[in-house]
């Protein structure tokens, strides 16, 4: 290595763009110094570069764990050249400078999200030598820029077209070299956290100091309202079954409501193995059905309230066809966004040509939506803090089902409990659904009283509730909310009991004929 040469230093897991970003660097004067995969892979591509081991004296040993942390490599990365006694120590020691270190970190997210990876595997990609790197560059960024993802060699190669790096993008360097390693140290200590939780292994865990780490996705026109400014942000490795990880096919711009109903869309026909269609408005479900065919289940939930149903969301837990298309795109019905497993292609096409709100439709796919996933944790911020909880979507315990009253259920009202309670957990609370032949009727949410939600139910479902059932996602406090359903003409009831005043509400379906089942499970959902 010759002492008046530009040096870059290169040591890269993911090797995306790695031979043309490096064949720049050659031409711009640099040398390349190297190790490992990172020497060959740049060996391959013919161009010249110096092993570590040779630079340093030191081979690489312990089968790759052991190769850069040398005084060689980290005082060339340190030191300052415009320090007297820095150039002093590096001239002694024959250390030479870095002006550009190329690093990023063993693929630790990747391994792990891995089914049956065990720990032993996990823990051999847990870098040592890049991150040491990383910081050690980052915190000389005054003098070495580096470079912690293949995104910024395009930055990179247009600022040494002109010259040295700026001091600009040292230091946004700098800043993002800081984040990858905070992102990466964090996402290992809760891996190692989460080998604690002995209780429930198959359940996240909790640790004794959470950091959240989330990669902005996009800039939101708006949040809720015009006036408040919001964000998309995204886990480091989404589950494939997620918002994150579905495909923006067609339409505008993602709102900050709209991301939020997808979401909702998604989770309530993910319920549901018989083809199943709902509609959301405001996060809430406004409209839900389960049918032999998709085209069949969305015409019956978009009955389900049809006043509300224009300017909602829709979710599909199936291919959208060409006959479900057409129902969609009847004259008078207006969709914001839709979110299914995919489209066929004679639906998609009617889907952005006929409707006149087919430029502005949303359309996104998730193959995956469907599939079981890991449970997760959700967060929500109050002033001064954060509340965690595991999301509800563990799988009621049917078995623990009990009918508590004289009349048993019918098997045709018994699967539409079945339904009703499936979706009645993503109604806000206080909720009760109203439900007949697998599809909503009436829903109330939100309100403060569980007898003005039954009000409410009553109301939208009209002469339909007649011989159906409701749902409701905590107990009736009180017999009046069961007298009222009664006077809609419910004929079956689904809730979690657990009042002091059960016996009471048992004999009011008793007296009025009424089945009810306890399930032992309340769904709040504030």
């Amino acid at each position: 290595m010759t002492a008046s040469r530009r040096r870059a230093l290169l040591s890269v897991s993911d090797k995306q763009g790695l031979a043309a970003f490096a064949g720049r660097l050659v031409q711009f004067g640099f040398e390349l110094v190297s190790t490992g995969g990172t020497r060959t892979a740049l060996q391959n591509a013919g161009l010249p570069v110096t092993d570590v081991a040779d630079y340093t004296g030191f081979p690489e040993m312990m089968e790759g764990r052991l190769k850069t942390l040398h005084p060689k490599v980290h005082g060339g990365l340190l030191g300052r050249p415009n320090r007297p006694d820095d150039a002093a120590s590096m001239a002694q020691h024959g250390i030479l400078p870095f002006e550009l270190v190329v690093v990023n970190l063993y693929p630790f997210a990747e391994t792990i999200a891995k089914p049956g990876v065990t720990t032993a595997e996990a823990i051999e990609q847990i870098d040592i030598g890049g991150p040491s790197m990383v910081r050690s560059a980052a915190k000389n960024h005054a003098f070495v820029g580096i470079v912690t993802n293949p995104s910024q060699y395009d930055d990179v190669v247009a600022e040494l077209e002109k010259g040295p790096l700026s001091d600009g993008l040292r230091r946004k360097l700098a800043g993002a070299a800081f984040e990858l390693t905070a992102c990466y140290d964090r996402m290992i200590a809760d891996y190692f956290c989460g080998l604690e939780n002995t209780t429930e292994s198959s359940r996240p865990h909790f640790p004794s100091r959470l950091s959240l780490q989330f990669e902005r996705r996009s800039s939101l026109r708006y949040g809720e309202n015009p006036h408040q400014r919001a964000a998309f942000y995204v886990e480091s490795n989404p589950a494939d079954a997620s918002l994150a990880a579905a495909e923006i096919l067609h339409g505008k711009e993602l709102s900050y409501n709209n991301l939020l109903d997808l979401d909702a869309a998604m989770q309530i026909v993910r319920e549901y193995q018989q083809p199943a269609a709902v509609v959301i408005k405001h996060n809430n479900p406004c409209g839900c059905a389960v049918a032999a065919d998709l085209a069949t289940a969305y015409v019956n939930a978009d009955a389900g309230d049809p006043v509300s149903a224009f300017g909602s969301v829709l979710g599909f837990n199936r291919l959208v066809d060409l006959e479900t298309a057409e129902q969609l795109s009847v004259p008078g019905r207006f969709i914001e966004a839709i979110i299914a497993p995919g489209y066929t292609p004679d639906a998609f096409e009617v889907l952005t040509t006929t409707p006149k709100w087919k430029s502005n439709v949303r359309l996104l796919k998730c193959p995956a939506m469907i599939e079981p996933r890991p449970l997760t944790q959700e967060y929500r911020r109050i002033t001064g803090g954060l509340l965690v909880q595991d999301r509800d979507e563990m799988p009621d315990a049917r078995a623990e089902w009990k009918v508590v009253t004289t009349r048993h259920p019918t098997t045709a009202e018994y699967a539409d409990l079945e339904f009703a309670w499936a979706v009645c957990k993503y109604v806000k609370s206080n909720a009760i659904l109203f439900a007949k032949d697998n599809m909503m009727v009436g829903v109330g949410a939100g309100q403060m009283s569980r007898l003005d939600s039954a009000y409410i139910a009553a109301h939208k479902s009209g002469d339909r509730a007649q011989g159906g059932v409701c749902a409701s996602d905590a107990f009736f406090p009180f017999r009046d909310g069961i007298d009222q359903i009664a006077q809609a003409g419910i004929k079956a009831v689904i809730q979690p009991g657990g009042s002091k005043r059960d016996d009471e509400v048992i004999a009011a379906c008793d007296e009025l004929g009424i089945a009810m089942i306890f399930t032992g499970r309340r769904h709040f959902r504030h």
